[in-house]
């Protein structure tokens, strides 16, 4: 059985209204959103969405000095069953501890950070 349902993909960059009007360029779709989160619908498939990330260093391909960077928002219905299970398959709590908000973030056994979100 599984334990959460996959959301959407993030990616982190300097500027989320222009990377998601490059991707809707690509993709077609429609850009949702200002500021630091925006949403791109695509047309039967699923969306994406873009976050402010200051600083951003723009990953090198293929290269380990400067890796791929994205994270996973995974939508559950109990974040507290849904964290339990993903623990106890290795995940770690990077920033898990605030249970009034509606995510919590892991990193999965590589490292790799993802959300689980009842959102």
């Amino acid at each position: 059985m599984a334990l959460a349902k996959l959301g959407v993909v993030v990616l982190d960059c300097p500027d989320p209204r222009a990377l998601a009007g490059f991707y809707a360029e690509v993709l077609g779709g429609t850009v949702e959103g200002e500021g630091d989160w925006v949403d791109l619908k695509v047309p039967g498939g699923p969306s994406l969405a873009f976050q402010a990330a200051p600083g951003h260093v723009p990953p090198k391909w293929p290269g380990s000095d400067h890796s791929q960077q994205f994270h996973l928002d995974l939508v559950v219905d109990d974040l507290d069953a849904a964290e339990k299970g993903v623990l106890a398959l290795g995940a770690e709590p990077l920033d898990a501890t605030d249970h009034t908000r509606t995510f919590r973030v892991y990193a999965d056994p590589a490292g790799h950070p993802f959300c689980l979100c009842a959102c």
